[in-house]
């Protein structure tokens, strides 16, 4: 295979992974070439199991999209209230924080509604809304489309957004963790903005229930090793167990204590 065609399948990937699906046409126009060129890579990526092809549009598989947002907000509510609260003990008032988007994010952020003169940098909106009963917080988002239902704010506009600012602690979550820890999110983008947010934190704060481990998501970014603190619910089980004990930084069983 030529150096140019790999590439252009590995841009058609990418464009899939950052929109979840998208047309034959716009694929040949975004990348500039006949939309006969762009069925046969389509025909050649189809054979994986990752995209498919429907009614003239690729699009990720089944097993590689994410479930709806109120879906996810409602398993194990009890590990990630207890994951909130334990988080919440970690972050006095008056701290700087990021909070990326996600279900458990949003329950450290419920929990944190008894700290008070926060500085919250989010793309988070149920997050933020959450927090803005405390008066004293101050609280900033970044412009651009709200996507439905999940309630956030993604895109390149968000990554300058998070560039600008540096917190003192840097909240998120993931959709799931690889064999390896992996951190695996959805869409490219989400994977950008979660590292733009670690980067900039003075303390990074992964904060995810057991579920997530062996979870497959298509894109890739970051390892469970590389943060500072890991939160979950309770240990995973398995092979995912040794990928805790070779965390560097803390691990808080929020159902059972620190490591």
């Amino acid at each position: 295979m030529s150096s140019k065609k790999r590439k252009r399948r590995e841009d058609i990937t990418a464009l899939v992974l950052e929109r979840g699906s998208i047309s034959v046409e716009a694929l040949a126009e975004t990348l500039n070439v006949s939309t006969q060129t762009i069925r046969r890579d389509v025909d050649a990526l189809c054979e994986g199991e990752m995209v498919h092809r429907l009614h003239g549009r690729i699009e990720l598989s089944e097993k590689y999209l994410n479930t709806p947002f109120d879906q996810r907000a409602g398993t194990n509510l009890a590990g990630k209230r207890a994951i909130g609260e334990a988080a919440a003990r970690l972050i006095p008032d008056g701290s700087s924080i990021f909070i990326s988007i996600g279900s458990t994010p949003l329950s450290v952020a419920q929990a944190l509604r008894r700290r008070r003169e926060l500085t919250v940098i989010t793309n988070n909106l149920s997050a933020a809304m959450a927090l803005s009963e405390e008066v004293s917080n101050r609280i900033i988002l970044p412009g651009g489309e709200l996507r439905l239902p999940d309630r956030d704010i993604l895109g390149v506009d968000v990554l300058d957004f998070f560039g600008r600012y540096r917190a003192e602690i840097g909240i998120f979550g993931t959709a799931g963790i690889a064999e390896d820890g992996g951190l695996l999110e959805f869409h490219a983008a989400e994977v950008s903005a979660r590292e733009k947010i670690k980067e900039n934190s003075q303390k990074s704060m992964l904060v995810v229930d057991c579920s997530k481990f062996g979870r497959h998501a298509p894109a890739l970014g970051g390892n469970i090793a590389d943060v500072d603190t890991v939160i979950l619910d309770k240990p995973p089980l398995g092979d995912f167990a040794s990928l805790v004990n070779g965390v560097e930084g803390d691990v808080v069983l929020a159902e059972g204590g620190a490591r």
